[in-house]
């Protein structure tokens, strides 16, 4: 049987459900962002303690078509712009459909009236946290950042984190405070 688990967005995220699995008696044959399969057919009980312990840290079993197809096109993006290291030059439309194996007009469509924002300001979001979490490491240049996440160049990557932040990324930078959001809550 498989779940589809609504903000499993890191690999901390599958431990811990992971772990809530083993808690509610559930055996796990994978777990993967967004979803998890298991062996057999859980009991009422077992899924409702299962519901009932994900909550707690933030998870959600998704029951509804349009909800999963929705928590899939995230965990896509998620894992390319946080869990890759491929080059980030790639049509997203055509990487989004290869990976949800639907037609990307149609997901465009169902995120914007699901999510009340496009595929492409998600996207968009979630490189511009990327692009935080590099400059807070410190350890790449903005060229590097920009070269690393797909940008054309770095006046492009600036103009976009202004947009995004009403900061400058060297701004950002030199602040000491951390502005940055989960990635579960964009």
């Amino acid at each position: 049987m498989k779940f589809y688990i609504k903000n499993m967005v890191c690999a901390r995220c599958k431990m811990a459900v992971a772990a809530v699995l083993e808690k509610a008696g559930i055996k796990a044959t994978s777990v993967e962002l967004g979803e998890v399969e298991v062996q057999g057919e859980p009991s009422a009980q077992q899924i409702e303690k299962l519901s009932e312990n994900l909550k707690t840290l933030g998870f959600e079993i998704i029951d509804d078509r349009k909800s999963k197809m929705i928590e899939k096109v995230k965990n896509a993006i998620v894992t390319l712009i946080h869990h890759s290291e491929e080059q980030q030059n790639l049509n997203l439309s055509d990487y989004i459909t290869q990976q949800v194996n639907y037609d990307y007009t149609y997901l465009s469509n169902l995120f914007s009236e699901v999510e009340g924002t496009t595929i492409e300001k998600y996207f968009i979001a979630q490189k511009i946290e990327k692009v935080k979490e590099l400059l807070r490491y410190d350890e790449l240049t903005l060229s590097e950042i920009a070269y690393k996440l797909g940008y054309s160049s770095v006046a492009y990557l600036s103009n976009q984190f202004k947009k995004q932040t009403g900061l400058t990324p060297t701004f950002f930078k030199a602040q000491k405070q951390n502005h940055r959001i989960n990635i579960e809550d964009l």
